[in-house]
């Protein structure tokens, strides 16, 4: 089911951006973070949710201004809230490029850039979660998600499927250490 699989990546989307708070935490200290799964989980938000991800919230909230102007409206422009997304997310990487460049950039500017990428995440997928997919999953027609799954490529998402690339490597290495590190924490 396409919502399932959405809501899947949200959670996905989620340990990442936990990882990446992680990661500026470390800095925020002033010690080094690991800029390589930085780098990883940056690349991770260029390719998959810009590719395929949001171009599939955008078909189902294609059909969800037909069937239900309303609310269509709760949710807002889905459209512009990705590419203001995509903006925060390059100013990101224009951050983080300074800083492995050894560039002038004030730490405190870094820190600012990353948070809101990440808090900004945060209230898009929420605002997704509880009010933009359970209004698609009341109105959508069978035959609706059925031109839905027939107009969008299907992907696995390259850092959660077995058979993801090598870029994500470090990054996946890093997460596993985090759910071990968090696990002990509990106990």
């Amino acid at each position: 089911m396409i919502i399932e699989r959405l809501s899947r990546e949200h959670r996905n989307i989620e340990t990442l951006l936990a990882v990446l708070e992680r990661e500026l935490e470390i800095f925020d200290r002033g010690n080094h973070p690991d800029y390589e799964v930085i780098r990883a989980i940056v690349s991770y938000f260029e390719l998959y949710p810009e590719l395929y991800h949001h171009p599939q919230e955008e078909l189902v909230f294609a059909k969800l201004k037909l069937r239900d102007p309303a609310a269509a409206a709760r949710v807002g422009d889905l459209t512009l809230e990705h590419q203001k997304g995509a903006q925060r997310l390059r100013r990101v990487v224009q951050a983080i490029d300074a800083v492995l460049a050894d560039r002038e950039i004030l730490r405190q500017d870094v820190e600012n850039i990353v948070h809101d990428f990440i808090e900004s995440e945060r209230r898009h997928i929420m605002i997704e979660d509880r009010d933009f997919f359970p209004a698609a999953l009341k109105v959508l027609t069978p035959s609706d998600w059925t031109e839905i799954a027939s107009a969008s490529t299907s992907h696995e998402d390259p850092l959660f499927s077995d058979a993801a690339e090598e870029i994500f490597d470090a990054l996946r290495a890093r997460i596993v250490q985090m759910e071990k590190e968090s696990e002990v924490e509990r106990h």
